[in-house]
């Protein structure tokens, strides 16, 4: 079998190929996801927040990665109340300008929130942890598929900040778990060497098992 030198035309040209289309894909899907109307939006979190309670066992003390939502994405309002009732330690990610990698900060009931330059919420305290560190981290995305492969906004934020997932694959810690509608559901998406596959994703429709070996 002939192999394409990853520094060649032919891998040039494949890696445009998949980014542009992702590029199309993120558009289609973050159209389709603006047009949910609140009601729908506010319906599909509550659900989201059933299944993950019946999915997974939060209990006190556990350390949930959950991020702050904006007006487009799937509320995550019902999931931070959701691990705070169970006693879960909540963090948000803040994001490292100079690094470009995620750490994550406890988010206390009534603490004090900054807006980042992406408009996205981070709160104010000093309580950090490393993502290593934590035990379930709810994510956002805007498109994945079964075997787990998760398109994002284009960042690479989660990605570089998971990274250890891909270099120790036995390594199951923290369970990246993809929170999305149904509708963001692809047949496949096509990989990259620095994706980071997720263990599930959890839609209004119920868990989805990812087949991460796939």
């Amino acid at each position: 079998m002939r192999v394409t030198p990853s520094n060649s035309p032919q891998a040039d040209s494949s890696a445009a190929s998949v980014v542009a289309a992702r590029r199309a894909l993120r558009a289609q899907l973050r159209a389709r996801r603006k047009s949910v109307s609140p009601e729908q939006r506010a319906l599909a979190a509550r659900r989201v927040a059933f299944h993950v309670n019946r999915a997974f066992r939060l209990r006190a003390g556990l350390r949930v990665a959950v991020y702050a939502a904006m007006t487009e994405e799937l509320d995550t309002a019902p999931l931070i109340a959701l691990a705070r009732r169970h006693g879960c330690r909540v963090f948000l990610p803040r994001i490292n300008r100079r690094t470009r990698h995620l750490r994550f900060v406890e988010s206390l009931a009534g603490g004090r929130e900054i807006v980042n330059h992406l408009g996205i919420s981070e709160p104010h305290g000093s309580k950090t942890l490393t993502a290593r560190h934590l035990d379930l981290v709810l994510m956002p995305l805007v498109g994945f598929d079964a075997s787990g492969m998760r398109l994002g906004m284009g960042g690479g934020f989660y990605d570089r900040t998971f990274a250890f997932r891909i270099v120790h694959a036995s390594w199951r810690r923290p369970r990246l778990v993809g929170v999305a509608y149904s509708f963001q559901q692809l047949p496949s998406i096509a990989s990259a060497a620095h994706d980071v596959r997720l263990d599930a994703v959890v839609t209004e429709k119920g868990v989805l098992r990812c087949l991460t070996g796939s």
